[in-house]
């Protein structure tokens, strides 16, 4: 894991119950951060509180249903009232509804939307505020290759995750003058909960077209994560690393 000094920094990660977003916290956790967790699951968000608080750092939880405007205010004011500031935010919640796009029903399409779009840009306009305020912060996004390359079955994840790159390069743009970068991470074929249940001949193909022969693991997420709110990573903004063994080669 990559190691960066984060003491003192506030680190605020939705969709971080499980999954990459978990291990995005675990890592800011371990560099020093205060990290509030956002997921929709109080049993899994106990779990994840409980996990992450075994390695001594501030660690707060909230549900947050990360579409919903009030929800999303409320949950960033809770995390200024108790902490003064949010320096670093990761956008990670995300879901999917796959189906094909003759068969994709209207709610199949606007969940997807309201939770991998809609959510991103709630949390970045509220926690730009205070960021704005002290001229500093660090906001990364997480998408997918597949919103550059597109896949069968994936009309509204695909179309979510290309709607959050261009989000993610406007963003950079509009608030480089108050010193906060706006980045993204777009992770290939990772080994989560949420790969495991796709069918074995999908990850058989998604496995033999990848060059370097094995599936991500979150930690190379994670660390791609610690990179882009690093001091080190200052003089980068509006950029979208594919993190997938090469399979956008």
């Amino acid at each position: 894991m990559i190691s960066v000094d984060l003491k003192d920094r506030v680190a605020l990660v939705t969709g971080a119950t499980r999954g990459i977003g978990l291990g995005i916290a675990k890592a800011l956790v371990g560099n020093g951060a205060k990290v509030s967790v956002v997921g929709t699951s109080q049993e899994r968000l106990d779990a994840a509180v409980e996990s992450l608080g075994k390695f001594g750092a501030s660690v707060d939880g909230y549900i947050c249903n990360v579409s919903v405007t009030n929800e999303v205010e409320s949950t960033v004011s809770s995390v200024l009232s108790k902490h003064g500031q949010v320096d670093i935010l990761v956008n990670c919640a995300g879901i999917t509804r796959d189906v094909p796009l003759g068969a994709m029903k209207d709610d199949q399409w606007d969940d997807v939307i309201a939770i991998n779009l809609r959510g991103p840009f709630l949390f970045t306009r509220a926690c730009s505020k205070p960021m704005r305020r002290v001229r500093k912060g660090r906001i990364v996004n997480i998408t997918s290759i597949v919103g550059m390359m597109g896949n069968k079955g994936q009309a509204n994840y695909s179309a979510s995750k290309a709607g959050l790159i261009g989000f993610t390069r406007t963003a950079a743009k509009e608030l480089a003058g108050k010193n906060i970068t706006v980045n993204a991470i777009a992770p290939g074929f990772i080994d989560t909960d949420m790969t495991a249940v796709l069918p074995e001949v999908l990850k058989n193909e998604m496995l033999s077209r990848t060059p370097l022969a094995r599936f991500g693991q979150v930690d190379d997420i994670a660390n791609a994560v610690m990179f882009f709110v690093s001091d080190e990573a200052s003089f980068i903004t509006g950029q979208i690393l594919t993190v997938d063994g090469g399979l956008t080669r």
